[in-house]
């Protein structure tokens, strides 16, 4: 991996946005499944005419089956002359190749030492639920959760505040081999509208598998009342999944904004999320 684009290429950062319902992810896949990712490759080589030459994207949060994202954002090296070429028309070609449920918003040369996904320094979800008995709105229902118990917002707070800080997330996460668990959550805050939808904002410096869907499992059973506000913590010390914490549906999550620092930080804070974190250990205990 390199901070930089190779000698001749240069470095694009992309701004999109996509609605979930009808990909398998964002990451590419074997078998022909549509995904997020092979759907912007495959429009970027039409339209540059690349013939086979595929060029790759990374990207900030590899969203699952059936999540939304408003302010996702992704990095590609093209070749420099391909750039210089296409960049007048390529925002316009790739809109009228790009099917309706995805939007690229922006193509510009991204900073000396960005990267999409190592130099972010957050990403911010929201999830989006509503206990009205009588459902979800037809217009909301590919992004909004029904949950058909009444929601005490006030206790999913108390609960969500016992869990911000840096913590090894290995309760809420579905666990990779050789990944981190560990996590800061920064943010983790319900609202409910006018309209009765509760939003959860959810903000962390990056997540593990399942992570966001984990936690807003566990915050519903604290507020139908089936948990007490202090059940999610003792999960997450505990460090291991509780069969209790159902993984939520993906449609009501959505990618809002990816957080990045000023310029002069990116090669510096993409070289620290590159290292595998530990907790502090604790302190040894005496006689």
């Amino acid at each position: 991996m390199s901070d930089e684009a190779q000698p001749g290429h240069v470095r694009i950062r992309l701004d999109l946005s996509y609605d979930g319902t009808g990909f398998s992810g964002w990451a590419k896949q074997a078998g022909g499944r549509r995904t997020v990712q092979g759907e912007i490759e495959d429009a970027l080589r039409t339209v540059t005419r690349s013939g086979e030459t595929t060029y790759e994207l990374t990207v900030a949060g590899r969203t699952d089956a059936g999540v939304h994202a408003r302010g996702q954002v992704a990095h590609v090296d093209l070749p420099a002359e391909l750039w210089e070429q296409h960049r007048e028309k390529l925002l316009k070609r790739l809109a009228g190749r790009l099917a309706r449920d995805v939007r690229i918003w922006s193509l510009a040369e991204a900073p000396a030492g960005f990267d999409a996904r190592f130099s972010a320094v957050w990403r911010r979800y929201a999830y989006r639920v509503t206990d009205h008995p009588g459902g979800v709105d037809p217009l909301l229902r590919g992004h909004v959760l029904w949950h058909d118990w009444p929601l005490d917002v006030d206790a999913m707070n108390e609960a969500a505040g016992r869990l911000l800080g840096e913590h090894d997330f290995a309760a809420y996460c579905k666990r990779r081999e050789g990944a981190t668990t560990i996590r800061t959550l920064q943010e983790l805050s319900l609202v409910r509208g006018a309209d009765g939808v509760i939003t959860a904002t959810v903000r962390a410096d990056a997540f593990c598998h399942n992570m966001v869907r984990s936690l807003i499992g566990a915050l519903l059973f604290v507020g139908d009342g089936h948990r007490a506000p202090d059940w999610p913590g003792k999960v997450l010390a505990a460090g291991v999944r509780d069969s209790a914490v159902h993984v939520v549906r993906p449609h009501g999550l959505t990618l809002e904004e990816v957080g990045y620092p000023s310029d002069d930080l990116l090669a510096a804070r993409s070289k620290e999320a590159r290292n595998k974190r530990s907790l502090p250990a604790p302190p040894a205990r005496c006689c």
